[in-house]
Protein backbone atom coordinates (compact mmCIF):
# COMPACT_ATOMS: atom_id res chain seq x y z
CA UNK A 1 0.00 0.00 0.00
CA UNK A 2 1.13 3.56 -0.61
CA UNK A 3 1.83 5.97 -3.45
CA UNK A 4 2.52 3.20 -5.98
CA UNK A 5 -0.83 1.46 -5.43
CA UNK A 6 -2.85 3.52 -7.96
CA UNK A 7 -2.05 2.83 -11.61
CA UNK A 8 0.42 5.13 -13.30
CA UNK A 9 2.94 5.94 -10.57
CA UNK A 10 6.48 5.07 -9.56
CA UNK A 11 8.53 5.89 -6.47
CA UNK A 12 12.00 5.60 -4.98
CA UNK A 13 13.68 6.31 -1.68
CA UNK A 14 17.35 6.20 -0.77
CA UNK A 15 20.13 7.78 1.27
CA UNK A 16 22.05 10.59 -0.44
CA UNK A 17 24.02 11.99 2.50
CA UNK A 18 21.78 14.76 3.86
CA UNK A 19 21.46 12.75 7.08
CA UNK A 20 24.36 11.04 8.80
CA UNK A 21 24.83 7.30 8.86
CA UNK A 22 23.40 6.24 5.50
CA UNK A 23 19.84 6.93 6.66
CA UNK A 24 17.33 7.29 3.79
CA UNK A 25 16.70 10.98 3.15
CA UNK A 26 15.46 11.46 -0.42
CA UNK A 27 12.26 10.30 -2.11
CA UNK A 28 10.79 10.77 -5.56
CA UNK A 29 7.22 10.04 -6.64
CA UNK A 30 6.49 10.35 -10.37
CA UNK A 31 4.15 9.34 -13.13
CA UNK A 32 5.35 6.16 -14.80
CA UNK A 33 5.93 7.89 -18.15
CA UNK A 34 7.31 11.18 -16.84
CA UNK A 35 4.39 13.13 -18.27
CA UNK A 36 2.49 15.69 -16.21
CA UNK A 37 -0.99 14.97 -14.87
CA UNK A 38 -3.51 17.05 -12.99
CA UNK A 39 -2.25 17.94 -9.52
CA UNK A 40 -3.11 20.08 -6.52
CA UNK A 41 -1.56 21.19 -3.26
CA UNK A 42 -2.39 22.65 0.12
CA UNK A 43 0.41 24.46 1.90
CA UNK A 44 1.29 25.91 5.29
CA UNK A 45 -0.39 29.09 6.49
CA UNK A 46 2.90 30.14 8.10
CA UNK A 47 4.20 33.38 6.58
CA UNK A 48 7.74 32.06 7.07
CA UNK A 49 7.06 29.47 4.36
CA UNK A 50 10.14 27.46 3.37
CA UNK A 51 11.77 27.68 -0.06
CA UNK A 52 10.24 24.42 -1.37
CA UNK A 53 6.76 25.65 -0.43
CA UNK A 54 7.36 28.88 -2.33
CA UNK A 55 8.68 27.00 -5.37
CA UNK A 56 5.90 24.39 -5.41
CA UNK A 57 3.22 27.06 -5.16
CA UNK A 58 4.81 28.89 -8.09
CA UNK A 59 5.09 25.72 -10.17
CA UNK A 60 1.44 24.80 -9.69
CA UNK A 61 0.44 28.33 -10.63
CA UNK A 62 2.65 28.27 -13.74
CA UNK A 63 1.35 24.92 -15.00
CA UNK A 64 -2.28 25.52 -14.07
CA UNK A 65 -2.27 22.53 -11.72
CA UNK A 66 -0.10 20.00 -13.53
CA UNK A 67 2.83 17.93 -12.25
CA UNK A 68 4.85 14.91 -13.31
CA UNK A 69 6.69 14.32 -10.04
CA UNK A 70 7.38 15.28 -6.46
CA UNK A 71 10.92 15.25 -5.05
CA UNK A 72 11.23 15.24 -1.26
CA UNK A 73 14.15 15.36 1.14
CA UNK A 74 14.31 14.87 4.91
CA UNK A 75 16.91 16.00 7.40
CA UNK A 76 16.94 19.61 6.19
CA UNK A 77 13.89 21.90 5.92
CA UNK A 78 15.52 24.37 3.51
CA UNK A 79 13.63 27.03 5.48
CA UNK A 80 14.88 30.52 6.36
CA UNK A 81 17.56 30.09 3.69
CA UNK A 82 16.74 33.06 1.45
CA UNK A 83 17.50 33.09 -2.25
CA UNK A 84 20.05 30.30 -1.81
CA UNK A 85 17.27 28.08 -0.54
CA UNK A 86 14.96 28.97 -3.41
CA UNK A 87 17.76 28.27 -5.87
CA UNK A 88 18.38 24.87 -4.24
CA UNK A 89 14.67 24.01 -4.36
CA UNK A 90 14.52 24.95 -8.04
CA UNK A 91 17.64 22.87 -8.62
CA UNK A 92 15.94 19.85 -7.05
CA UNK A 93 13.14 20.28 -9.58
CA UNK A 94 15.59 20.72 -12.46
CA UNK A 95 17.54 17.58 -11.61
CA UNK A 96 14.36 15.53 -11.28
CA UNK A 97 12.95 16.92 -14.53
CA UNK A 98 16.17 16.17 -16.41
CA UNK A 99 15.90 12.50 -15.48
CA UNK A 100 12.21 12.26 -16.33
CA UNK A 101 12.22 14.35 -19.50
CA UNK A 102 9.66 16.86 -18.27
CA UNK A 103 9.84 20.60 -17.57
CA UNK A 104 11.25 21.75 -14.19
CA UNK A 105 7.97 23.57 -13.51
CA UNK A 106 6.24 20.19 -13.68
CA UNK A 107 8.12 18.98 -10.59
CA UNK A 108 6.98 19.85 -7.06
CA UNK A 109 9.44 20.04 -4.16
CA UNK A 110 9.15 19.21 -0.44
CA UNK A 111 11.67 19.37 2.39
CA UNK A 112 11.50 18.54 6.10
CA UNK A 113 14.01 18.74 8.90
CA UNK A 114 16.11 21.44 10.53
CA UNK A 115 15.34 25.11 9.87
CA UNK A 116 18.06 27.62 8.98
CA UNK A 117 20.56 25.28 7.32
CA UNK A 118 21.52 25.15 3.65
CA UNK A 119 21.07 21.94 1.69
CA UNK A 120 24.30 20.14 0.75
CA UNK A 121 24.42 20.85 -2.97
CA UNK A 122 26.64 17.94 -3.97
CA UNK A 123 24.30 15.45 -2.32
CA UNK A 124 21.50 16.75 -4.52
CA UNK A 125 23.58 16.73 -7.69
CA UNK A 126 24.46 13.05 -7.34
CA UNK A 127 21.55 11.78 -5.27
CA UNK A 128 18.55 13.00 -7.25
CA UNK A 129 19.67 11.41 -10.56
CA UNK A 130 20.27 8.18 -8.65
CA UNK A 131 16.78 8.32 -7.16
CA UNK A 132 15.18 8.97 -10.54
CA UNK A 133 17.11 6.02 -11.91
CA UNK A 134 15.76 3.81 -9.12
CA UNK A 135 12.08 4.64 -9.72
CA UNK A 136 9.82 1.59 -9.72
CA UNK A 137 6.11 0.85 -9.48
CA UNK A 138 6.44 -1.88 -6.85
CA UNK A 139 5.06 -1.79 -3.34
CA UNK A 140 8.64 -1.95 -2.08
CA UNK A 141 9.45 1.25 -3.93
CA UNK A 142 6.52 3.01 -2.29
CA UNK A 143 7.67 1.79 1.12
CA UNK A 144 11.20 3.04 0.44
CA UNK A 145 9.86 6.48 -0.43
CA UNK A 146 7.75 6.62 2.74
CA UNK A 147 10.74 5.71 4.88
CA UNK A 148 12.96 8.30 3.24
CA UNK A 149 10.79 11.24 4.35
CA UNK A 150 10.78 10.33 8.06
CA UNK A 151 12.43 12.64 10.61
CA UNK A 152 11.38 12.21 14.25
CA UNK A 153 8.76 9.68 13.13
CA UNK A 154 9.12 6.27 14.74
CA UNK A 155 7.36 4.51 11.89
CA UNK A 156 6.44 5.17 8.28
CA UNK A 157 2.93 6.29 7.39
CA UNK A 158 1.15 5.04 4.28
CA UNK A 159 -2.44 4.63 3.17
CA UNK A 160 -4.48 2.90 0.47
CA UNK A 161 -8.16 3.58 -0.19
CA UNK A 162 -10.36 1.68 -2.65
CA UNK A 163 -12.78 4.25 -4.05
CA UNK A 164 -14.78 1.73 -6.07
CA UNK A 165 -13.37 1.84 -9.59
CA UNK A 166 -10.32 3.89 -8.63
CA UNK A 167 -7.71 3.93 -5.88
CA UNK A 168 -5.95 6.49 -3.73
CA UNK A 169 -2.53 5.85 -2.26
CA UNK A 170 -0.50 8.05 0.01
CA UNK A 171 2.45 8.55 2.30
CA UNK A 172 3.13 11.11 5.01
CA UNK A 173 5.54 12.14 7.70
CA UNK A 174 4.85 14.05 10.89
CA UNK A 175 5.16 13.48 14.61
CA UNK A 176 5.16 16.87 16.35
CA UNK A 177 4.14 20.52 15.97
CA UNK A 178 0.73 19.11 15.15
CA UNK A 179 -1.37 22.24 14.78
CA UNK A 180 -4.56 23.20 12.95
CA UNK A 181 -4.02 24.52 9.46
CA UNK A 182 -1.48 21.79 8.83
CA UNK A 183 1.23 20.31 10.97
CA UNK A 184 4.98 19.84 10.61
CA UNK A 185 4.11 17.37 7.96
CA UNK A 186 4.45 16.31 4.38
CA UNK A 187 1.95 14.16 2.54
CA UNK A 188 1.84 12.95 -1.05
CA UNK A 189 -1.31 11.34 -2.41
CA UNK A 190 -1.77 9.63 -5.75
CA UNK A 191 -4.92 8.50 -7.53
CA UNK A 192 -5.70 6.83 -10.83
CA UNK A 193 -9.05 8.64 -11.07
CA UNK A 194 -9.51 11.13 -13.89
CA UNK A 195 -10.46 14.54 -12.51
CA UNK A 196 -10.08 18.15 -13.60
CA UNK A 197 -7.38 20.14 -11.83
CA UNK A 198 -9.83 22.62 -10.32
CA UNK A 199 -12.09 19.88 -8.98
CA UNK A 200 -9.06 18.04 -7.61
CA UNK A 201 -7.87 21.16 -5.79
CA UNK A 202 -11.30 21.74 -4.25
CA UNK A 203 -11.61 18.11 -3.16
CA UNK A 204 -8.15 18.14 -1.60
CA UNK A 205 -8.88 21.36 0.28
CA UNK A 206 -12.00 19.88 1.81
CA UNK A 207 -10.22 16.61 2.64
CA UNK A 208 -7.41 18.48 4.42
CA UNK A 209 -9.91 20.62 6.35
CA UNK A 210 -11.53 17.51 7.80
CA UNK A 211 -8.33 15.70 8.72
CA UNK A 212 -4.91 17.38 9.04
CA UNK A 213 -6.53 20.68 10.03
CA UNK A 214 -8.38 18.97 12.89
CA UNK A 215 -5.20 17.88 14.63
CA UNK A 216 -2.99 19.71 17.13
CA UNK A 217 -0.39 19.00 19.76
CA UNK A 218 1.44 22.18 20.67
CA UNK A 219 -0.17 24.87 18.52
CA UNK A 220 2.93 25.20 16.36
CA UNK A 221 2.47 25.49 12.58
CA UNK A 222 5.53 24.50 10.59
CA UNK A 223 7.26 26.36 7.76
CA UNK A 224 7.11 23.38 5.38
CA UNK A 225 3.63 21.88 5.67
CA UNK A 226 2.54 20.46 2.33
CA UNK A 227 -0.12 18.06 1.07
CA UNK A 228 0.01 17.18 -2.62
CA UNK A 229 -2.10 14.97 -4.87
CA UNK A 230 -1.44 13.76 -8.42
CA UNK A 231 -4.14 12.13 -10.57
CA UNK A 232 -3.00 9.82 -13.40
CA UNK A 233 -6.50 9.32 -14.83
CA UNK A 234 -5.75 5.68 -15.68
CA UNK A 235 -8.95 4.42 -14.05
CA UNK A 236 -11.17 6.89 -15.89
CA UNK A 237 -13.53 9.53 -14.50
CA UNK A 238 -14.78 9.18 -10.93
CA UNK A 239 -17.83 10.83 -9.38
CA UNK A 240 -16.58 13.90 -7.53
CA UNK A 241 -18.52 13.01 -4.40
CA UNK A 242 -16.89 9.60 -4.26
CA UNK A 243 -13.45 11.03 -5.03
CA UNK A 244 -13.74 13.61 -2.26
CA UNK A 245 -14.92 10.94 0.17
CA UNK A 246 -11.96 8.68 -0.68
CA UNK A 247 -9.51 11.57 -0.42
CA UNK A 248 -10.97 12.39 2.97
CA UNK A 249 -10.53 8.79 4.11
CA UNK A 250 -6.90 8.77 2.99
CA UNK A 251 -6.14 12.06 4.74
CA UNK A 252 -7.93 10.98 7.91
CA UNK A 253 -5.94 7.74 7.95
CA UNK A 254 -2.62 9.53 7.56
CA UNK A 255 -3.50 12.21 10.13
CA UNK A 256 -4.53 9.54 12.64
CA UNK A 257 -1.20 7.80 12.12
CA UNK A 258 0.60 11.08 12.77
CA UNK A 259 -1.35 11.74 15.97
CA UNK A 260 -0.58 8.21 17.17
CA UNK A 261 3.13 8.81 16.55
CA UNK A 262 3.37 12.26 18.16
CA UNK A 263 6.64 12.75 20.02
CA UNK A 264 6.50 11.18 23.45
CA UNK A 265 2.73 10.78 23.44
CA UNK A 266 1.00 7.89 25.17
CA UNK A 267 -2.63 8.75 24.41
CA UNK A 268 -4.59 10.14 21.46
CA UNK A 269 -7.37 12.43 22.63
CA UNK A 270 -10.34 13.63 20.61
CA UNK A 271 -11.73 16.90 21.94
CA UNK A 272 -15.33 17.59 20.88
CA UNK A 273 -17.15 20.86 21.50
CA UNK A 274 -20.88 21.08 20.79
CA UNK A 275 -23.57 23.61 21.59
CA UNK A 276 -21.49 26.57 20.44
CA UNK A 277 -23.04 29.58 18.73
CA UNK A 278 -21.29 28.62 15.47
CA UNK A 279 -18.98 26.02 14.00
CA UNK A 280 -16.14 28.54 14.07
CA UNK A 281 -16.62 29.15 17.79
CA UNK A 282 -16.82 25.42 18.46
CA UNK A 283 -13.53 24.94 16.59
CA UNK A 284 -11.89 27.77 18.53
CA UNK A 285 -13.02 26.26 21.82
CA UNK A 286 -11.89 22.77 20.91
CA UNK A 287 -8.51 24.10 19.82
CA UNK A 288 -8.07 26.06 23.06
CA UNK A 289 -8.72 22.94 25.12
CA UNK A 290 -6.61 20.68 22.91
CA UNK A 291 -3.58 22.96 23.04
CA UNK A 292 -3.73 23.58 26.79
CA UNK A 293 -0.61 22.18 28.43
CA UNK A 294 -2.55 21.79 31.68
CA UNK A 295 -5.21 19.70 29.94
CA UNK A 296 -2.56 17.66 28.14
CA UNK A 297 -0.79 16.98 31.45
CA UNK A 298 -4.08 15.83 32.96
CA UNK A 299 -4.58 13.48 30.02
CA UNK A 300 -1.13 12.02 30.56
CA UNK A 301 -1.88 11.47 34.23
CA UNK A 302 -5.33 10.02 33.54
CA UNK A 303 -6.82 12.70 35.78
CA UNK A 304 -10.42 13.79 35.00
CA UNK A 305 -9.80 17.36 36.09
CA UNK A 306 -12.72 18.88 34.21
CA UNK A 307 -12.10 22.29 35.79
CA UNK A 308 -9.24 22.80 33.34
CA UNK A 309 -11.59 22.12 30.44
CA UNK A 310 -14.12 24.66 31.67
CA UNK A 311 -11.43 27.23 32.36
CA UNK A 312 -10.00 26.95 28.84
CA UNK A 313 -13.43 27.25 27.25
CA UNK A 314 -14.21 30.30 29.36
CA UNK A 315 -11.05 32.04 28.13
CA UNK A 316 -11.31 31.01 24.47
CA UNK A 317 -12.94 34.27 23.34
CA UNK A 318 -16.16 32.55 22.32
CA UNK A 319 -19.72 32.60 23.59
CA UNK A 320 -19.74 30.98 27.03
CA UNK A 321 -22.12 30.67 29.97
CA UNK A 322 -20.76 28.79 32.98
CA UNK A 323 -24.28 27.84 34.02
CA UNK A 324 -24.89 25.95 30.76
CA UNK A 325 -21.66 24.06 30.13
CA UNK A 326 -21.24 20.32 30.63
CA UNK A 327 -18.12 18.13 30.31
CA UNK A 328 -17.79 14.39 29.78
CA UNK A 329 -14.98 11.84 29.50
CA UNK A 330 -15.81 8.86 27.32
CA UNK A 331 -19.48 9.79 27.47
CA UNK A 332 -19.52 9.94 31.27
CA UNK A 333 -20.71 13.40 32.34
CA UNK A 334 -18.54 14.79 35.14
CA UNK A 335 -19.74 18.39 35.00
CA UNK A 336 -23.30 19.57 34.35
CA UNK A 337 -24.56 23.16 34.34
CA UNK A 338 -21.10 24.31 35.33
CA UNK A 339 -20.82 22.25 38.54
CA UNK A 340 -19.64 18.76 39.45
CA UNK A 341 -22.00 15.94 38.51
CA UNK A 342 -22.34 12.53 40.11
CA UNK A 343 -20.66 9.93 37.88
CA UNK A 344 -19.09 6.48 37.77
CA UNK A 345 -15.56 7.29 38.87
CA UNK A 346 -14.25 3.82 38.05
CA UNK A 347 -15.61 4.00 34.50
CA UNK A 348 -14.09 7.44 33.93
CA UNK A 349 -10.75 6.30 35.32
CA UNK A 350 -10.77 3.22 33.10
CA UNK A 351 -11.50 5.34 30.04
CA UNK A 352 -8.65 7.74 30.79
CA UNK A 353 -6.19 4.86 31.08
CA UNK A 354 -6.79 3.86 27.47
CA UNK A 355 -4.69 4.87 24.48
CA UNK A 356 -7.69 6.63 22.90
CA UNK A 357 -9.56 9.19 24.98
CA UNK A 358 -12.74 11.13 24.24
CA UNK A 359 -13.35 14.50 25.90
CA UNK A 360 -16.57 16.35 25.11
CA UNK A 361 -17.98 19.68 26.19
CA UNK A 362 -21.46 21.04 25.45
CA UNK A 363 -21.75 24.83 25.71
CA UNK A 364 -25.55 24.79 25.51
CA UNK A 365 -25.70 27.91 23.33
CA UNK A 366 -26.35 26.84 19.73
CA UNK A 367 -25.78 24.37 16.87
CA UNK A 368 -22.00 24.78 16.47
CA UNK A 369 -19.89 21.62 16.71
CA UNK A 370 -16.24 20.78 16.05
CA UNK A 371 -13.53 18.33 17.00
CA UNK A 372 -9.75 18.44 17.35
CA UNK A 373 -7.40 15.49 17.82
CA UNK A 374 -4.45 15.96 20.19
CA UNK A 375 -2.04 14.04 22.42
CA UNK A 376 -1.02 14.05 26.04
CA UNK A 377 2.06 16.02 27.12
CA UNK A 378 4.94 13.93 28.43
CA UNK A 379 8.52 14.37 29.58
CA UNK A 380 9.67 12.64 26.38
CA UNK A 381 8.20 15.48 24.31
CA UNK A 382 10.32 17.97 26.24
CA UNK A 383 13.44 15.82 25.87
CA UNK A 384 12.89 15.65 22.10
CA UNK A 385 12.34 19.39 21.68
CA UNK A 386 14.74 20.91 24.20
CA UNK A 387 17.42 20.75 21.52
CA UNK A 388 17.61 21.45 17.79
CA UNK A 389 15.64 18.64 16.19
Amino acid sequence: MGVTTPAGFRAAGLAIGIKDGSVPDLAVVSTDDGRPVNAAGVFTSNLAAAAPVQVSRAHLATTGGRAAAVVLNSGNANAATGETGRRDARRMAELTAAGLGCAPEEVLVCSTGLIGFYLPAQCLETGIPAAVGALASSEEAGVAAARAIMTTDTRMKTTDVDGGGFRIGGMAKGAAMLAPNMATMLAVLTTDAAVEAGDLAAALGRAVAGSFNEMTLDGATSTNDTVLVLASGRAGPAPLVRLEEALGQACEDLSAQMAADAEGGTRVATIRVTGARSQAEAAAGARKVAESQLVQCSLHGGDPYWGRIVSELGSAGIGFDIDRVSVAYGGHVVCRAGVAAEHDRAAVSAHLQGVKVEVSADLGLGPGAARIVTRDLTADYILENERTS
